[in-house]
């Protein structure tokens, strides 16, 4: 049936347009619409966005992940095949070639980030510590060091060309100086089952300490302060008692030794000659009325 549409091309003009238009429709019904479309002469062919126009045709496009081998003719659709190994198709095509992949220059600083295949191309990026050079990320550069309390972000290194350091948020510290180390979240005392001891900065982390040691740092001292106390009130108690005790003590042995400092004095009293029984007797005066009074008895 195609070496009648080949074979006699006369027969449009023999039979005029109506005829090759119906030799034409005729053809379209044996071999299927999807191949080709046919129309009056000076007629523009209107095909799908998969198909393309060929010859006054419409050919099917070959898929993601193949090539265009052979385009439709009157007999036959579009021929594709796969992509050969390192190359790929992303859409829709009437090419006959596919895309090579990305090479991940090492000497450039870049390594692979995603592996290619028969409809996508390798995706390559900077090397850890290095950034792009420029837009296209063909080449890389080695990135300034994130001093403390900056980080790296490993995004701004695929999208900028500087050095791509980030203070860090409130919640994020870095303690070191470096390359490649990001801002790190501070720990959480809570989901630890801690309680924050010391606040972190954009420096330093959060330290965290036993519940129980925290009551305890508050009670210790406390303790101390009451203990201490008591003891003084303990002291002062003793000290006073032992006072009181021994007062009397003194007392009553310091007075008689001041008597026996103290010599008495001797009075010279006036002797006073009596007569007992016809006798004199010497008598000191103030026991006279002692004698007299035992004289009358």
């Amino acid at each position: 049936m195609g070496s009648v549409v080949q074979g006699k091309p006369h027969l449009g003009a023999q039979l005029g347009g109506c005829a090759a238009v119906h030799v034409c429709g005729r053809a379209a019904s044996l071999h299927g619409s999807h191949l080709f479309q046919c129309g009056q002469p000076g007629d523009a062919v209107n095909c799908s966005d998969k198909q393309y126009e060929h010859k006054g045709k419409c050919c099917n496009r070959c898929p993601p992940g193949k090539k265009l081998a052979s385009e439709c003719n009157d007999t036959e659709s579009s021929v594709c095949t796969p992509c050969d190994d390192g190359h790929y198709q992303q859409s829709w095509t009437k090419e006959k070639h596919c895309m090579p992949h990305d090479i991940c220059e090492e000497n450039a600083g870049l390594i692979v980030k995603r592996h290619g295949n028969a409809t996508h191309n390798i995706v390559c990026q900077c090397r850890a510590g290095m950034h792009c050079s420029d837009a296209s990320c063909q080449t890389c550069v080695e990135n300034e060091p994130c001093k403390q309390g900056f980080g790296f972000v490993a995004a701004m290194a695929e999208a900028r060309m500087t050095s791509p350091c980030e203070p860090c948020a409130e919640g994020t510290f870095s303690n070191v100086s470096s390359k490649t180390e990001p801002c790190h979240f501070w720990t959480s005392c809570e989901e630890k089952g801690l309680v924050v001891k010391v606040k972190g900065t954009n420096t330093s982390d959060v330290i965290c300490e036993s519940s129980r040691r925290s009551s305890l740092s508050v009670l210790i001292p406390i303790a101390a302060v009451v203990i201490t106390c008591l003891v003084g009130i303990c002291i002062y108690c003793l000290v006073h008692t032992d006072l009181r005790r021994r007062g009397p003590r003194q007392i009553e042995t310091e007075v008689p030794r001041e008597l026996e400092t103290q010599q008495p004095e001797e009075v010279d009293f006036p002797v006073q000659e009596t007569l007992l029984g016809g006798q004199p007797v010497a008598q000191e005066d103030g026991k006279e009325s002692r004698i007299a009074e035992q004289e009358q008895l």
